[in-house]
C-alpha cells in the first residue's frame, strides 16, 4: 500500500512539472494584456492620443483593470514627462466616460495603497532598485548622481520608492512600461538598453522582447522598433522597401471646379495619412501663377499599400467625385537617388 502511494505520489508530482513546464512555454509569448502594455505605454510616451484611446479601449476588453491602467500612465511621468502622462490620463478618464455612457462596466481591480510612514524613502528606492539590477547601488550613484544629488533622490525617492512602492503592477511589468515607452522614443537608447538588462531580470524573455519590438513596429514606426533589435543583436527590418511607390500626380483642373476639388482633394489626403499605415505621404500643392496646375507627391510603402489606398473609402469618393473636375492627369512615377535621405523627409517640420 506504501509503495502505492509513493509512486501515485510520483506521478503525481511529474504531471505537475509538466504542467508548469507547458506554461513556461506558453509564457514565452506576450499576453494580450502585456501587449496592451506595451501600446499603451509607447503610444502614451509619443503623444499619439487618437490610437491610445483605441488601444485604452482594447486593454480594458483584454483584462487590465482600471488601477492597472492608472499605474501605467502615473509610472510613464519618469519616462516621458508629466505633460505626455496627464494626457494620458485625460484620454483615459474620456474612455471610462464613453464606456460607461455604453453600459460598459469595467473592473476596478486592486486598490492602489502606499505605505506613507516610511522614514527613508532614498534608501527604499536604493534597495529596489537593487533587486532590479541585481547589483549593488551606491549612494549617491556614481557620475551623475555625484554630478547632480537632486536628480539621484528624485529617481531614487519619486520612482523607485513612491511609483514603485504600489503593487498594482508587478516588477516584470513595470518593466514592459518603462521599455515600451523608452523604446518608442528616438535618442534614449542607453537607457533602453540598461532598462532591457533590467527586464530580463525580472523574467522577461528574448523571445517577448522581440514580440515588444514587433509591436513598436505596429504602432510606432520601424526605425524605432530597429533600436530594440540592434540592442539585442537581432537583424533590422529594412526601412525602405524595394518596391516603394514614390510618385508625382501632375494634374490640371478646371477652372470653374477649382474651389470645390481642393476641399475634396484636402479632405483626401488628410484621410490616407491619418488612416493608412501604408501611406508615407500625400502631399498636394498648386503652382503659385497658375493655380489650376496641380501637383502631388505620392508616397507608399510598397506595392500593396498602394492597392490597399485605391480600396479605401476616401480614395474613392475622391476619384469618383472629381471626375468631372479633372481636365488632365499624369502620373510620373519616381526613383531616389539617396534613399538614406529620404528618412529625413519632413522630420525639420516638426
Amino acid at each position: 500500500m506504501n509503495l502505492k502511494w509513493i509512486l501515485l505520489f510520483v506521478l503525481a508530482l511529474n504531471i505537475h512539472t509538466m504542467n508548469a513546464q507547458d506554461n513556461i512555454n506558453a509564457s514565452q509569448s506576450l499576453s494580450a494584456q502585456h501587449q496592451s502594455i506595451v501600446s499603451i505605454s509607447a503610444l502614451t510616451a509619443v503623444g499619439d492620443l487618437e490610437h491610445l484611446k483605441t488601444q485604452l479601449n482594447t486593454g480594458l476588453d483584454a483584462g487590465l483593470t482600471i488601477n492597472e491602467i492608472k499605474e501605467i500612465l502615473v509610472q510613464l511621468y519618469a519616462y516621458c514627462g508629466f505633460p505626455r502622462s496627464l494626457n494620458g490620463i485625460s484620454t483615459f478618464m474620456s474612455v471610462l466616460e464613453e464606456r460607461k455612457a455604453k453600459g460598459i462596466t469595467d473592473k476596478q481591480g486592486k486598490e492602489i495603497v502606499l505605505n506613507i510612514n516610511v522614514t527613508d524613502k532614498y534608501e527604499q528606492g536604493r534597495k529596489v532598485l537593487e533587486v532590479l539590477t541585481k547589483t549593488p547601488q551606491e549612494k549617491p550613484a556614481p557620475g551623475f548622481g555625484e554630478f547632480a544629488p537632486r536628480m539621484d533622490a528624485f529617481l531614487k525617492e519619486h520612482l523607485f520608492a513612491d511609483v514603485f512602492e504600489s503593487d498594482v503592477l508587478t516588477y516584470q511589468q513595470r518593466e514592459l512600461v518603462t521599455i515600451s515607452a523608452l523604446a518608442a522614443m528616438p535618442g534614449v537608447e542607453a537607457q533602453l538598453q540598461a532598462h532591457i538588462r533590467i527586464g530580463i531580470n525580472t523574467g522577461i524573455t528574448e523571445s517577448q522582447l522581440m514580440q515588444i519590438s514587433e509591436l513598436i513596429e505596429k504602432f510606432i514606426n520601424k526605425i524605432q522598433a530597429n533600436t530594440v533589435r540592434k540592442l539585442l543583436s537581432k537583424p533590422t527590418i529594412p526601412v525602405i522597401e524595394p518596391d516603394m511607390i514614390v510618385r508625382i500626380s501632375e494634374i490640371e483642373i478646371v477652372p470653374e471646379h477649382l474651389e470645390e476639388y481642393n476641399a475634396i482633394l484636402k479632405e483626401e489626403a488628410s484621410a490616407s495619412v491619418k488612416i493608412e499605415p501604408g501611406v508615407i505621404a500625400i502631399f498636394p500643392m498648386y503652382q503659385q501663377d497658375s493655380p489650376t496646375q496641380i501637383r502631388i507627391i505620392e508616397m507608399y510603402a510598397n506595392k500593396a499599400a498602394y492597392q490597399s489606398h485605391l480600396q479605401t473609402p476616401h480614395f474613392q469618393h475622391y476619384k469618383t467625385n472629381t471626375l468631372k473636375m479633372v481636365k488632365s492627369l499624369k502620373l510620373v512615377d519616381m526613383n531616389s537617388l539617396d534613399k538614406e535621405t529620404m528618412l529625413e523627409i519632413f522630420k525639420k517640420l516638426n
